[in-house]
């Protein structure tokens, strides 16, 4: 896993270092790296580990019970969590790790369980200090139902730490084989999702990672995205229809409305349960004096992997079956492939100047950004300190050469915005007409950045 030297390997140890025994909920997305997070934090460290099912209290007693015996208890058949508890500690060593992971499932089936494991980690037994690590890859459960699902208990927790997406970044050194092009194109696609970085092989083009790993039948990406949907959430075709008419552009509510025939009230509901699990994002634009003529009210589908999906392999169901992986690939995806591209790009614009403006590398230091999304136009990247001094950027991935007119349609949307742009960066694939380099030259506040540049 990239960039597990991050914040949140150096949450785990702060706690970790902490005198006396610790309990730290650890929640984030499927395939983030959590699994390979706690597995770097515990290297070297007594622990023991326990994946939670979705089954019956008596049941999870019963399974972990098992565990533990074949690792040398002597439990019965159905232990208390008490029980379980403090079989993990009957050796005497340093602080003990103790994870268990998707702990929702428990939660959900058991009252006793919260209450059973804050008396285990308070307890002076035998003077052994642990840190119990609850992961959960249930976002929406975790930010608003677990609280109220186990009460008090709450207040025993001692920090929550959520994951983060790796960076396109970390990307660039999981995948050093592949052109700069390539990796953009694989993070469009994947995301910050090491789990499903796993699945593309290193040095292999993008078609051939696509077909071979995506399209390809009973390949481990070939279904992914419906998993993501359907382990969370129930009404999976309901789901489908608005992810599938988000994938195709449709992104205001009237738009959804008109497609999928659902009442307003009910696609902001599902909505709303999507943004929860961070599948979906709703887009404000960046406020500026020119607020009337910005949109309001955008979705997009947040995460890469289930757009990628629901834009190319979901409405080609039925060519998808009876083509082979490469047919399918050159007839629904290469022509369109740049498009799909081009918004990614942007978070990859955004991040390299994010990177610049903490190393103190622009010429000031911003503390706002965001995007402009403009009723005709936008602007992929605004940022302003707090004396409004203004860059705006715009990122440009379909053609191997922006154009000048690219340039003279950002200041058109700078005039729609409002906004007195100070420096203006604009970013390529790979290179700019020669009209805007020579503009260039003459503008010390125009800068032009390729690819390579990266």
């Amino acid at each position: 896993m990239a960039g597990k030297e991050g914040n949140e390997l150096q949450y785990l140890n702060h706690y970790y270092e902490k005198e006396g025994s610790q309990l730290v909920v650890l929640y984030g997305q499927k395939n983030i790296g959590m699994t390979e997070l706690v597995r770097e934090f515990s290297y070297e460290k007594p622990v023991s580990y326990y994946k939670a099912r979705p089954c019956s209290e008596r049941e999870q007693r019963y399974l972990w019970g098992n565990e533990l015996n074949s690792q040398g208890a002597t439990l019965v058949s159905y232990p208390s969590y008490q029980d379980l508890f403090f079989a993990l500690i009957t050796k005497r060593t340093r602080k003990r790790v103790i994870v268990i992971e998707e702990f929702q499932n428990i939660v959900k089936q058991s009252r006793d369980f919260m209450e059973s494991l804050i008396q285990f980690v308070h307890n002076q037994w035998n003077n052994q200090s642990v840190m119990v690590i609850l992961s959960s890859t249930s976002i929406g459960w975790i930010e608003s139902s677990m609280v109220q699902k186990i009460g008090e208990a709450a207040y025993e927790i001692s920090g929550f730490i959520k994951m983060k997406g790796q960076s396109f970044f970390d990307m660039v050194r999981c995948f050093p084989d592949n052109t700069r092009q390539e990796q953009v194109e694989m993070y469009a696609i994947l995301g910050g999702f090491p789990g499903l970085w796993d699945h593309f092989e290193k040095g292999l083009s993008v078609k051939e990672n696509i077909c071979r790993h995506i399209l390809r039948r009973n390949s481990y990406l070939h279904e992914e995205a419906l998993h993501l949907v359907a382990d969370e959430l129930r009404e999976t075709g309901v789901y489908h229809s608005i992810l599938a008419a988000l994938a195709s552009g449709r992104q205001k509510l009237n738009d959804l409305y008109l497609h999928t025939g659902f009442s307003r009230a009910k696609i902001s509901v599902y909505l709303k349960n999507l943004m929860e699990l961070e599948i979906v994002e709703k887009v404000y634009s960046y406020d500026t004096a020119g607020r009337e003529n910005a949109q309001k009210g955008v979705y997009r589908i947040q995460n890469h992997f289930v757009h990628f999906y629901f834009r190319y392999l979901y409405p080609h169901m039925s060519h998808l079956e009876t083509m082979t992986p490469e047919e399918f690939y050159e007839a629904y995806i290469a022509q369109d492939f740049g498009n799909f591209v081009t918004f990614y790009f942007v978070q990859v614009c955004r991040e390299y100047l994010d990177y610049l403006n903490a190393r103190g590398k622009l010429p000031f230091v911003y503390t706002k950004t965001g995007e402009w999304v403009g009723k005709v136009g936008n602007i992929d990247i605004v940022a302003q300190d707090e004396e409004e001094n203004t860059i705006i950027c715009l990122c440009c991935w379909e053609n191997w050469e922006m154009p000048y007119e690219d340039y003279e349609w950002l200041m058109f949307c700078s005039r729609k915005a409002r906004l007195d742009a100070d420096y203006i960066y604009l970013f390529s694939l790979s290179r700019f007409e020669e009209k805007l380099v020579q503009e260039a030259a003459v503008n010390s506040h125009l800068e032009l950045i390729d690819l390579d540049s990266f």
